[in-house]
Parts: structure tokens; C-alpha cells; sequence
């Protein structure tokens, strides 16, 4: 929570990936807190519902359907969203996505390549297209879905996507001490396994899923609504100091 009432009113958020899962959650919190969500997504009716609860919290959304993987879509979302909004403090670049299982070997070009494109040229466009604004204000935090997969390699099933998780980590904290002077903070989040549609589009096997389950300590899956209320504090006053990290949110478990 932030240190101050109020905080987040009339301040604006662009969520990419808010039509399901870790993004519509964070979005549903943002807007309680009273912010303008800019809800960005492929997949356009899934970003119309989140806006729709965003709406029904009294809040200000809107709706942009955009290919994180084009950089002029994301560059449009930008501006688009400082158009409407008079100005843009917060990114949460949530979208990303395995894309699908492999062993190592049977990892070819095309899914190294989209994965890439996705997880980390998505959150590279993101940050370019926001800064310019952030630093002409001198404030803006922006916050980037990282993955307890970089810290675990993969191994067996997704090499690929901790690979670009890795860099996304890394990145991250790059940004985040090249600009740490001039009033933005970046952090990137990592967390171990989350209840989202995220399994199903990665094609988890049931055998996977309990693998993952069976390595977590508390015995179960995270909620998107934890990651959610872990940005909107990562975003807010209560923490002014914090920048570079990445966050482990994992039931204690995903470190064998």
C-alpha cells in the first residue's frame, strides 16, 4: 500500500497483458487505488472486459489493442495513453508467455526467436516508449515480469523462456541504474508458479503442473492478486529507495 492516501488517484498506468490473469488483476488494483489504467493487449475483448471492471471501480480505463512485439504498435500505445491521460507514472510490462514447452534439443529458431520477441523485445519497447516522457517529468517506476525461471534455468521444459526471463532481469536492473538519478525507479518481479491461463498456453503437461506444485512449500499455486498488490507497492511512495531488484514471489519454493 502506498504511504500516502490516495496516492494513485489521477495518476495512470499503462498494463501491457491486461486481458488475463497477472495484468487484469494488477489492472482491477490499480483502479481501486483510484488510477487510470491503460489496458493493452492483444487479444482486444479480453482488454474491453478488464476495462469494463476497471470502469465498475470508479476508475478511468482504455482500451488499446497492441502486438507488444511491434514496436511502432507500442510506441503508438505510448502516446495514445499520454493523449488521454495528460501523462503516464507507471508501466507494468506483464505480457509474456513460454509460447510452449521443449526439451532443449528440440528448441528451434522459430521458438527462440518468438519467445524472444515476445518477452523481451515486448518490455524493451515498452521502457523506450515511456522514458522519454518519465524523464522529461523526472518521475515514473516502471516494473517488468521477470520469472523464477531464470534463477532455475529451465531445464527439461523451457530453457527458452528462462533464457529471455534472464534478460528481462538483466535489463531491467540496467535501466534502472542508468536512470536511478534522474527520478525513475525499474523493477522486475519473479515469481514461481501463478494460477493463470499462462499453464495453458504453454502447453503444461498435469504431469509439469504437479512438479511445480510439488515444489512449493505452502502446497499451492500463487494468485495473480498477489502479483498485482506487489506492483501497485513496488509503483507507490512506501518504498522510494527500492529500484534495480528483482522480487522472488514463490511459496518458498522453485530454487531445486
Amino acid at each position: 500500500m502506498p504511504k500516502t492516501q490516495d496516492y494513485f488517484a489521477g495518476k495512470t498506468i499503462v498494463i501491457t497483458g491486461a486481458a488475463s490473469g497477472i495484468g487484469r488483476a494488477t489492472a482491477k488494483i490499480f483502479a481501486r487505488e483510484g488510477a487510470n489504467v491503460v489496458c493493452a493487449d492483444i487479444n482486444e475483448q479480453g482488454a474491453h472486459d478488464t476495462a469494463e471492471a476497471v470502469n465498475g471501480a470508479g476508475s478511468q480505463a482504455l482500451v488499446l489493442k497492441v502486438d507488444v512485439c511491434s514496436r511502432p504498435q507500442v510506441d503508438e500505445m505510448a502516446q495514445r495513453a499520454i493523449d488521454a491521460f495528460g501523462g503516464v507514472q507507471f508501466l507494468f510490462n506483464s505480457a509474456g508467455a513460454a509460447i510452449r514447452r521443449a526439451k532443449f534439443l528440440e528448441i528451434d529458431d522459430a521458438l527462440m526467436k518468438t519467445t524472444f520477441e515476445l518477452n523481451v523485445n515486448g518490455t524493451l519497447y515498452g521502457m523506450q516508449a515511456v522514458l522519454p516522457h518519465m524523464l522529461k517529468n523526472k518521475l515514473g517506476v516502471i516494473v517488468n515480469m521477470a520469472s523464477m525461471a531464470h534463477r532455475r534455468g529451465g531445464p527439461g521444459s523451457s530453457i527458452h523462456y528462462a533464457a529471455a526471463k534472464g534478460a528481462v532481469v538483466s535489463m531491467t536492473m540496467g535501466v534502472a541504474r542508468e536512470f536511478a538519478s534522474q527520478g525513475i525507479r525499474a523493477l522486475s518481479i519473479s515469481p514461481g508458479p501463478i494460477r493463470t491461463p499462462f499453464q495453458d498456453a504453454a502447453q503444461s503437461s498435469p504431469e509439469l503442473v504437479q512438479r511445480f506444485l510439488d515444489d512449493v512449500p505452502m502446497k499451492r499455486f500463487g494468485k495473480p492478486e498477489e502479483i498485482g498488490e506487489l506492483v501497485l507497492f513496488m509503483c507507490s511512495d512506501a518504498c522510494p529507495f527500492m529500484t534495480a531488484d528483482t522480487v522472488y514471489v514463490n511459496g518458498g519454493g522453485g530454487w531445486r
